[in-house]
């Protein structure tokens, strides 16, 4: 009742060009209106603005783009580099570097090598025996697999006969690989029995349930009605990694087994028509950060030559020995990863199947590796393991005396993680990366030259052959000024053809200008300043809007990622009665630290709440013990006081995809279901705290008993 009639006193209501709208939004719909009006009929900016103090900047013409298509510039590099290593996998292992091998039955774990000439040869097998199942070029092949060679092979195979690549999601539901498969009318799915799971080597996910779900007849025939274009399904048996996974493999005749398409001859292969390097090649599924993936059309083109720019840019050599944790379905892996090391002849190390900190670890030390990639948790946890003395104490002084180069990317790196992955894995190098799944992916990069501060609080520079500018997220037709916060566009060779049979997603945004330009609007929010530099200051769709104000939550997490005893952190904006949105975060503590047991919600909002709940911790003394006050304060005393999370929340572990990207709108789910259950117990003890008083109080003037 309390809380209905705070709320009634907090809601404003007043006349906005005619129309009655709340006072959370008044002033920020106002401005909006006003703006778009200032801009209607405006004619579109052109790529002049570079000169006229706009964000608007067109990348260097160097080098110049490649015009072949994948088989060909791979045969290049197969007769220039054929006898080097091209990739290194290992198994997973359910061993780390923190306990005895002795006792693991998977402590050591196999580790498969391939040459130039072997991955040719291999892709080639591979080709010859697809092409036996019906595989054709045009058709949409799906694989669902781990970082393993067999994957990296799959790959080049589809390119020489011109199929269509679509890598899955190891982690998909029945219900989501279903949906995947009938949307592109896939023919032919290969998979692994086990999904291998992300900290969790050699306990897989068995996939006999999701196959059964798309198939129920599959003990006899590769027939569903849920997919009517399938008819093939190869099963690589990767169970005895996982002894606790049962899929009885050899009970399902239906199923081709992945050695079957060992068979086949390694000579090269020949397409049933010419290939084109501007033809689809690639099918991209985008990561899953939003609740509807996408999928992507990329060419040889831009794939191709997104990896050659990146390499170029990043200083990789054929002698760079590159661990990439992040997985091959997700383009860090295949393009960052997979085509910037085969298109420069470098050697590509995966650790383990899925990603795992201890095994990206172990085969750096063991491989003498000169490079590193990952997205910030995979670095963070990295970083957790590197503080443990048993761990320490079992790797040699000079374990990772070779590594420098390496691609942080797939959200925004704090600047403080930037400063410890420099100073303890000796990453000198490291190069952000940013992008989008529709821009094959890297449209902006920073370069080991470029000045330290720029290397770690922005995302770099626009990549060659490509235009970046930032405009008005309500109006695109807008550059806005140096300086000046807005959506960020990218246009060039590295663009998608189209989202796959959904032109009115397509059309939302990859647009074609006046000047003909294709731009595909990426939903971040960025600026850009006068060198040219571009930092990301959140996702549009992340930005909290409090009372007609904007907040970044990027801002507050780097602010917060500095904070004693905070390992991650994610900000998001939840709903509230009186400004619309405010601040919350939630945070993953350190090991050994721990929340105090204190309100979520600020105490300052509520007199009566506050008194129920009195802060006694105004510094943080307690060792490692973290209060909600010193984490609101430690925001207070660097950032306004409106940027100061209204709320904090502690996990174990935050929702992410496979790729290791926070879902924020999952978090933001998660907000809403908590502040339910809270504001029943704060009503509750709001009651308590009154009838408390009351009852005092008529003790006080003899009216009440003392008994309660």
């Amino acid at each position: 009742m309390i809380v209905a009639k705070m709320a009634s006193l907090q809601m404003v209501r007043s006349n906005c060009g005619g129309r009655r709208v709340s006072g959370v939004a008044r002033c920020f719909q106002s401005r909006l209106e006003a703006r778009k009006l200032a801009t209607q009929g405006s004619s579109l900016q052109t790529r002049g603005a570079a000169t006229s103090n706009l964000s608007y900047v067109d990348g260097p013409t160097e080098p110049p783009l490649l015009q072949q298509t994948v088989p060909e510039h791979f045969a290049s590099i197969v007769s220039r580099y054929g006898d080097k290593l091209a990739v290194m996998a290992r198994s997973p292992t359910d061993a780390d570097l923190l306990s005895p091998t002795k006792a693991k039955k998977f402590a050591i774990p196999e580790t498969t090598t391939l040459t130039y000439y072997d991955l040719d040869s291999l892709s080639n097998t591979l080709a010859h025996s697809l092409r036996s199942l019906g595989v054709k070029k045009g058709d949409r092949v799906a694989v669902s697999l781990g970082n393993i060679t067999e994957n990296m092979a799959l790959a080049y195979a589809m390119f020489k006969l011109g199929a269509i690549l679509v890598p899955l999601n190891p982690g998909f539901t029945s219900t989501q690989i279903g949906a995947a498969l009938s949307h592109l009318g896939v023919e032919v799915l290969i998979i692994g029995a086990v999904t291998d799971l992300p900290y969790k080597p050699c306990e897989g996910r068995s996939n006999l349930s999701l196959l059964q779900g798309i198939l129920p007849n599959m003990t006899r025939k590769i027939e569903s009605p849920d997919v009517p274009s399938l008819k093939k399904v190869v099963i690589l048996d990767n169970t005895p990694s996982h002894p606790k996974a049962e899929f009885p493999v050899g009970d399902f005749r239906a199923l081709t087994p992945f050695t079957e398409l060992l068979s086949g001859p390694a000579s090269n292969v020949t397409p049933d028509s010419s290939l084109n390097p501007d033809e689809t090649i690639n099918i991209q599924f985008t990561s899953g950060t939003t609740s509807v993936p996408k999928a992507a059309m990329l060419s040889h083109t831009s794939i191709l030559n997104n990896g050659a720019l990146i390499a170029s840019r990043m200083g990789l050599t054929p002698d760079d020995r590159i661990v990439v944790p992040p997985p091959l379905f997700h383009c860090f892996g295949s393009v960052l990863g997979s085509m910037a090391t085969a298109t420069t002849g470098a050697a590509i190390l995966f650790p383990s199947p899925a990603f795992h900190p201890a095994a990206s670890l172990r085969m750096a030390a063991e491989q003498n590796a000169t490079g590193l990639y990952g997205v910030p948790t995979m670095f963070i946890a990295e970083l957790e393991l590197l503080q443990k003395p048993a761990l320490t104490n079992k790797l040699p002084k000079d374990a990772f005396s070779q590594l420098r180069k390496g691609i942080a990317a797939g959200s925004s790196v704090p600047e403080n993680l930037m400063l410890r992955i420099y100073d303890k894995l000796g990453l000198q190098d490291l190069v952000i990366c940013y992008g989008m799944t529709e821009t094959s992916p890297v449209s902006v990069m920073t370069s080991p030259q470029d000045p330290f501060k720029k290397r770690t609080v922005c995302v770099g520079k626009a990549m060659p052959h490509t235009a970046i500018k930032i405009v008005d997220p309500y109006d695109r037709n807008r550059i806005v000024p140096i300086g000046e916060r807005g959506e960020l566009a990218a246009s060039g060779y590295l663009v998608m053809k189209g989202y796959y049979n959904d032109e009115a997603r397509t059309s939302d945004d990859r647009v074609v200008d006046a000047e003909g330009h294709v731009w595909m609007y990426s939903g971040d929010e960025a600026r850009m300043d006068a060198e040219g530099y571009i930092t990301i200051t959140g996702r549009i769709k992340d930005l909290i809007i409090r009372g007609g104000e904007n907040i970044h939550p990027a801002e507050i997490e780097n602010i917060l990622f500095q904070c004693p005893g905070i390992q991650e952190v994610s900000v998001v904006g939840v709903p509230d009665e009186t400004y619309g949105e405010v601040v919350s975060a939630f945070v993953i503590l350190e090991p050994q630290w721990k929340l105090a047991s204190m309100a979520a919600r600020e105490p300052e909002d509520n007199a009566t709440f506050k008194r129920k709940r009195k802060v006694r911790d105004n510094s943080n003394n307690n060792k490692n013990i973290l209060s909600r006050k010193f984490i609101r304060d430690w925001v207070r005393d660097r950032l306004s006081k409106h940027l100061v999370p209204r709320y904090v929340w502690q996990v174990d572990e935050f929702p992410k995809t496979l790729s290791g990207k926070i879902q924020k709108f999952k978090l933001r789910e998660m907000a809403v279901e908590r502040l339910k259950q809270e504001k029943i117990v704060e009503e509750l003890e709001i009651e308590a705290v009154e009838d408390e008083r009351r009852r005092l109080e008529a003790i006080e003037d003899g009216s009440g008993s003392s008994m309660w």
